[in-house]
């Protein structure tokens, strides 16, 4: 292998003749690889904060829970304004739903919901969870439909009226009711749990 001669500079930096013909700068690869490595790593971190980053500055757990609802509903709206022409975007659409309700649903049914059934609501519990089997099973149906078809948006529809059902059961009476029965501690540990949970699945 052949090689380099180097200094440093006033800086510290390695400065020096180019290795001679033939051979390689294994340093340099290694170096663009490590790099490389580092920046897809603060990447991937940075997607997941700004993926979390609503749910996280809107507060306590019930609030961000309910910033994520309303998102929801909101990609709900977009795609109800497409119609069938709009095939690519209401794929598109789809997916970020998708992503969005599954990382709400491991909020939840990671950390929220055992919260409830610590509380003596263990049926109200696993209702909302055999609730977001059906959320999956929608997920899946539309998946499995051409999104040009008349179905495919009738089925967005259904979707729509039994999940804000579900959102409003929450909304309205278990999330209230929970948050009312735990301290103040309890509630920031709740935060904190849920928020973690997001980020991992961000």
């Amino acid at each position: 292998m052949a090689t380099t001669t180097a200094t440093r500079d006033s800086k510290g930096r390695f400065t020096g003749s180019a290795p001679a013909k033939g051979g390689t700068n294994l340093g340099m690869v290694a170096g663009a690889v490590a790099g490389g490595a580092a920046l897809g790593i603060l990447a991937m971190f940075g997607r997941k904060a700004a993926l979390q980053a609503p749910s996280a500055l809107a507060g306590n757990w019930d609030e961000a829970l309910v910033v994520e609802h309303q998102a929801a509903l909101k990609t709900f709206d977009t795609i109800e304004a497409t119609d069938e022409h709009n095939t690519v975007k209401r794929g598109m659409l789809l997916s970020h739903l998708k992503h969005a309700l599954l990382k709400h649903a491991v909020e939840e049914e990671n950390v929220i919901y055992p919260a409830l059934r610590e509380i003596g609501q263990r049926e109200a519990a696993d209702a909302l969870t055999k609730e977001h089997g059906y959320v999956k099973q929608y997920l899946y149906e539309l998946e499995n439909t051409p999104v040009a078809s008349p179905d495919w948006i009738a089925k967005i529809r259904e979707f729509r009226a039994d999940i804000e059902k579900h959102m409003q059961e929450e909304e309205m009476h278990l999330f209230p009711m929970l948050r009312s029965q735990l301290s103040e501690e309890k509630n920031k540990a709740l935060t904190l749990a849920m928020n973690k949970e997001g980020f991992k699945v961000a």
